[in-house]
């Protein structure tokens, strides 16, 4: 399908997330014995590439795309299902050690999405999102061309005050289109 329909082409490429990965084992102190959880997974590409860096870590993940879900990556689709990032009461708290959210949580309403950042920092020991966010008038109008699915979007500054209001102390990344 075309970009609009989100999944058609998205093929697996190991560059891609492999040095994520590492930096993300390294960063968190990950081990075998570690649990992970990737909300908004996609095709499981990431959890692949965990597994393939830490045989033996336990992987989960959830996307909304029963499509994404049907075409995930072999090994990993005993370890993924169709989930909702808003509802994450499955999982008990602090339940993993990493819970990773990458270009996800801005595709619900506002709303939606503060519960998702709840969810995700209830149910992890350490969590790392990334979000949509924009520092000037440029590269919102940037952000408007590139994203078609997002709900969620706003300046840097007021995604820090929402961050603070919800008390929400996990790990964030900008995303800004260039």
């Amino acid at each position: 399908g075309t970009r609009n329909q989100g999944y058609g082409e998205y093929s697996y490429d190991e560059r891609f997330w492999s040095g994520a990965v590492k930096d993300f084992i390294k960063h968190y102190g990950l081990t075998k014995k570690s649990k992970i959880l990737d909300v908004g997974c996609g095709k499981g590409f990431m959890l692949h590439d965990f597994r393939k860096a830490l045989p033996g870590i336990t992987v989960r993940g959830i996307d909304i795309s029963e499509y994404a879900i049907e075409n995930s990556i072999e090994d990993v689709k005993p370890f993924i299902s169709v989930g909702n990032a808003k509802d994450l009461s499955e999982f008990l708290d602090k339940s993993f050690d990493l819970v990773i959210s990458i270009n996800t949580i801005h595709n619900l309403k506002f709303d939606d999405c503060c519960q998702a950042l709840k969810e995700i920092q209830r149910i992890g020991k350490h969590a790392f999102i990334t979000v949509d966010a924009y520092r000037n008038e440029e590269e919102r109008k940037k952000l408007l061309k590139w994203n078609l699915t997002a709900e969620t979007y706003m300046h840097v500054g007021l995604w820090e005050k929402v961050f603070k209001f919800i008390n929400y102390v996990g790990d964030y990344y900008w995303f800004i289109p260039e």
